[in-house]
């Protein structure tokens, strides 16, 4: 599906003041889909038809990327979070499963923080996790992501071109799967629209977030209510089999799959794998129907 394919499917919400583009497909359980940083929603398409065969899927760019809105103001983790929940109930969903990615995780995190506290509106059936800095000790930031956070974030955001852009998505992709040129081109142009370049500085705090709140965070994996699964790649030299295995020691009956082949972006470079994993975990869950 082509990046103007999937912006055609999907409309923008005012959501707490802010228009934020969000697609919603499908039939059955909700399930609730948190991209990462630096790209957009669009990273599920690979996998979107299958899982709007089985799921009422809604899917939103986060603000600050994408096609959502991208604001001056300071950004953080709970926001982001306000929106999927406040997204959420506009479209009547009351009870959901997440699948999240990267920074999605970290929001994931936040929203299961607050289900822990009997804090929240939507009630979360399970989770998966994909590649992500769930725990900060094992997140290992590439050097323009430390350049960010630096005090030079905004210069360097200001020096940052498509082939620099390029480069740094190729070296954390596998070998076995690069990223395609179209996903490279088009993600870029997401990054760039509406001055979205200068937004990265102000995004990338979330890694300082994830160490200021890491207890918080971490708490509702460690004593998890619901059914959780991560899906590695093992290949992703940011939160690949290192974070995997610290998962496997942190995390009590762990479910974990792992895949061989794969970078940080498992279900854009190996989507049936993915998919595989994904719907093998629904498919044992005690609760709810065989997704088969």
């Amino acid at each position: 599906m082509t990046v103007e394919e999937w912006y055609s499917r999907g409309k923008k919400s005012n959501i707490n003041g802010f228009d934020i583009f969000n697609i919603r497909e499908g039939n059955g359980e909700a399930l609730i889909c948190l991209h990462g940083f630096p790209t957009s929603s669009w990273d599920f398409a690979p996998i979107w038809p299958t899982l709007i065969s089985k799921f009422d899927v809604l899917a939103h760019d986060l603000i600050g990327l994408g096609r959502s809105a991208k604001p001056e103001e300071k950004l953080s983790i709970s926001w982001q979070a306000d929106i999927v929940l406040e997204l959420a109930l506009e479209n009547g969903i009351e009870r959901a499963h997440l699948l999240a990615h990267d920074l999605g995780n970290t929001v994931a995190q936040e929203l299961l923080a607050r289900q822990a506290e009997d804090n929240s509106p939507i009630s979360w059936l399970s989770c998966v996790f994909l590649n992500g800095g769930i725990f900060p000790e094992m997140h290992r930031p590439r050097f323009i992501q430390r350049l960010l956070l630096s005090p030079l974030g905004s210069m360097v955001a200001k020096l940052s071109t498509e082939n620099t852009f390029r480069r740094n998505m190729r070296n954390i992709f596998s070998t076995a799967h690069p990223p395609s040129d179209e996903f490279l081109r088009s993600s870029w142009k997401l990054l760039a629209e509406n001055n979205g370049i200068q937004m990265m500085p102000r995004l990338i705090k979330y890694m300082q977030e994830r160490q200021l709140y890491r207890e918080r965070w971490v708490a509702p994996l460690e004593n998890s209510t619901i059914p959780l699964r991560l899906i590695n790649g093992i290949q992703d030299p940011v939160s690949g089999l290192h974070m995997a295995s610290y998962y496997r020691e942190i995390i009590t009956d762990a479910d974990v799959v792992l895949i061989e082949d794969a970078g940080h972006y498992p279900h854009v470079e190996t989507p049936e794998r993915v998919l595989e994993a994904m719907f093998d975990f629904y498919g044992r869950l005690p609760s709810h129907r065989v997704y088969n």
